[in-house]
């Protein structure tokens, strides 16, 4: 079945917009979450120039937000754009460890690929991509053993259904090949 970003808007909808009061909303330039405002009457996530990868992304971060953060722009994450130095890049992938595991798990449902993003292309700041795959797998593992977050859960469970994949996941649908790490 083709991965298509107008699927995972219409699942996001029926699962959380009017729970939440949040829409999945094809970007242009960068991600962003925008809470609700003055000039908009529910809460955004926007993902980047339409790729599926980004839209799995965002969702996940908005799955560990919780509540108090969603109302904040960007769930009030520290973030700086591509071209990050060594120590910002450490700091980086610190954060993105859980919601790389939450995509991971995302991307499994949904019958699609994942690699880890290192997201820093024109930056100084060098990384182990095996190490940080490494470190994400482990936290899938975790996640696996005590549970995903609770809106994680429900959109991997959705996932599988829409793409007719296996559900619930198990450690068997995560592998982690050192060698194919880029």
């Amino acid at each position: 079945m083709p991965h298509c970003t107008q699927d995972l808007i219409a699942i996001f909808q029926q699962l959380f917009a009017k729970k939440y009061n949040t829409r999945l909303v094809k970007g242009a330039d960068e991600p962003v979450y925008l809470p609700r405002s003055k000039h908009c009457d529910h809460h955004q996530i926007i993902f980047a120039h339409g790729y599926y990868a980004s839209a799995l992304h965002e969702i996940a971060h908005w799955c560990l937000a919780g509540a108090e953060r969603r109302l904040l722009e960007d769930f009030g994450y520290w973030y700086v754009p591509d071209g990050r130095d060594q120590k910002q890049q450490q700091a980086f992938e610190k954060v993105e460890i859980k919601p790389q595991a939450i995509e991971w798990a995302f991307c499994v449902a949904a019958g699609k690929r994942f690699d880890v993003s290192t997201d820093n292309l024109s930056g100084t700041g060098k990384t182990d991509r095996i190490a940080f795959k490494s470190k994400v797998y482990q936290q899938v593992q975790n996640y696996l053993t005590r549970g995903f977050p609770a809106d994680a859960e429900v959109f991997i469970a959705a996932l599988a259904k829409h793409y007719q994949t296996p559900y619930p996941l198990t450690a068997a649908h995560f592998q982690f090949d050192p060698v194919s790490v880029q």
